[in-house]
């Protein structure tokens, strides 16, 4: 991952820790490369939400080429992604496509193309023995178009490091040597140059269909927490609990869940969250069943509210409104999520 860079657009702003949904972009494109053996972040050491790999162009500041030719260094994978850190849209899935338009196609790289059909060299996967050939023709002052030496001066064995030849070379003067496929993904090829860029970035995740999964990931990276679970699976249990036992069940049996499947064997997992979803899942539908028997032929589900006669029914302070049931599986990032929400006053 090459996170270095000047920023001038920005002001000459850290970039790489410029945050959107409150994590930084360096740690959104990490997320999306979480499966990889080993990821080199070419950069000053920071901190940063899983480790990394550390590495440094040559001399600092030298560019592009210079910074990926230090990130091949630290790797001898066959394959590698190349990523820029100014990503906020990424997602592994898309790497996985990169990944297998890589082996399938044989060419040298598999590049994404933005909306308009441009290449994104630094949103792609490459053979590292075609990196690693080409960088090294570059380095020596080699074109191979022409035959020529890019260098007038004195011979390459001169006691210079044939990385100096890399210095200010654009991305366009590797890519252009080699043969590459393209995947389109409009979305994960979104980067951040500007702070119109960010301002753009930030109002999307906080649109309907994303916050849920955004507010999820970012509570994972404060956590430390590299856990996939069936959200939905959990809307449902705290949908069922407040709605079949009280409405402050809701909150206190996920947790419960949580706790209990980081207590499974073996550290747990989404096996270990789902079974326990499912068993109180299951408590929770026995609890309204024995309510419902308890009231008698005829009463409305639920209606064993817990109420202490003499008393008023009303809303538990500081509790969240009245869950509906509902006919399906809510769709993940939906309004209705505001059922979990505390009341107003």
């Amino acid at each position: 991952m090459l996170a270095g860079g000047g920023a001038r657009r920005l002001g000459g702003a850290d970039k790489p820790g410029v945050r959107v949904g409150v994590r930084a972009l360096l740690d959104r494109v990490l997320g999306a490369c979480a499966g990889a053996g080993t990821t080199v972040v070419v950069a000053g050491p920071r901190p940063t939400a899983r480790p990394v790999v550390w590495a440094r162009e040559e001399p600092a500041g030298a560019g592009p080429l210079a910074a990926l030719d230090a990130g091949l260094r630290r790797t001898v994978a066959e394959q590698v992604v190349v990523l820029s850190a100014d990503l906020p849209f990424l997602e592994e899935r898309t790497v996985h496509r990169l990944l297998a338009a890589l082996r399938e196609s044989g060419a040298d790289g598999a590049v994404l193309k933005d909306p308009e059909g441009r290449d994104q060299p630094l949103v792609a996967a490459y053979r590292s023995a075609s990196l690693r050939r080409e960088l090294a023709l570059l380095a020596d002052g080699s074109d191979r178009s022409d035959g020529r030496d890019r260098h007038d001066g004195p011979d390459r064995h001169d006691g210079r490091d044939a990385r100096d030849g890399l210095t200010g070379l654009p991305l366009r003067a590797l890519t252009a040597r080699l043969e590459l496929t393209r995947v389109a993904d409009p979305l994960a090829s979104f980067d951040c140059d500007t702070w119109d860029d960010i301002a753009a970035a930030r109002a999307r995740i906080r649109e309907h269909g994303h916050v849920l999964d955004e507010w999820i990931s970012a509570v994972k990276d404060e956590l430390g927490i590299e856990l996939d679970v069936d959200t939905g699976l959990l809307l449902d249990l705290a949908r069922d609990a407040a709605h079949g036992v009280a409405r402050p069940a809701a909150p206190l049996t996920t947790f419960l869940v949580g706790y209990a499947a980081a207590r499974a064997a073996e550290g747990g997992g989404p096996e270990a969250v789902a079974e326990a979803t499912r068993k109180a899942a299951a408590l929770a539908t026995r609890w309204a069943q024995e309510g419902d028997s308890e009231a008698g032929p005829g009463a409305k589900p639920g209606a064993d509210s817990g109420v202490q006669p003499g008393t008023t029914a009303g809303p538990h302070p500081g509790a969240a409104p009245d869950v509906a049931p509902q006919a399906g599986r809510p769709d993940p990032g939906q309004d209705a999520r505001a059922d979990m929400r505390p009341d107003a006053g």
